[in-house]
């Protein structure tokens, strides 16, 4: 029984075992984390709406399932992080907006600071690009969405111990490559 009104959806068939989830409240709770990361991927402001709307479309899917979902926020990162997956492999590069680079830069900082903040992550951000695909994952969930080992491995499919030897392997890769172009750490 769905009730779109109350935000609510009954998941379970039997009376006495009946649960409901609030969806308003997931969205809420997990929009913001989920938009972050489907853009960190994507950085398409448009195409990571779609992501995040996609996400919840599943969830609706999935609601007889979600009494068993052990960790909501590993699950609901990790069908975001394969959908974005799915869209950059489809997206074409002038698609991808400015925004990405903006929303990292602060708006605090003097216009000649900020210039030279920009350039700088746009040197982070090509040379991030150039990592094996495993090694950017791993660093993109870690340094933009702030994930831990355990929550990472989760979204990755991969153990804690893997995990954390991707994200040294990945930073030590770029701060060489940083410091081989003359960039700063």
């Amino acid at each position: 029984m769905a009730s779109f009104e109350g935000h609510s959806l009954a998941l379970g068939s039997m009376e006495s075992a009946r649960v409901e989830v609030d969806l308003a409240a997931l969205v809420e709770t997990y929009s913001a984390l989920l938009f972050r990361v489907a853009h960190s991927v994507l950085r398409s402001r448009a195409e990571a709406e779609d992501v995040v709307q996609d996400v919840f479309v599943r969830v609706l899917g999935h609601r007889n399932s979600l009494p068993q979902v052990r960790e909501m926020r590993v699950w609901l990162v990790r069908i975001a992080w394969n959908l974005a997956l799915d869209r950059r492999r489809r997206v074409r590069p002038e698609q991808i907006d400015g925004a990405f680079a903006e929303r990292l830069a602060s708006a605090s900082v003097a216009a000649d600071q900020a210039l030279d903040e920009s350039q700088r992550l746009a040197a982070v951000l090509a040379e991030l690009e150039k990592l094996p695909k495993a090694e950017r994952h791993v660093l993109l969930l870690a340094a933009i969405e702030e994930l831990g080992t355990a929550e990472m491995a989760g979204v990755l499919g991969k153990s804690e111990s893997a995990v954390r030897a991707l994200l040294f392997r990945a930073r030590t890769r770029l701060r060489e490559r940083l410091e081989a172009k003359g960039g700063r750490r």
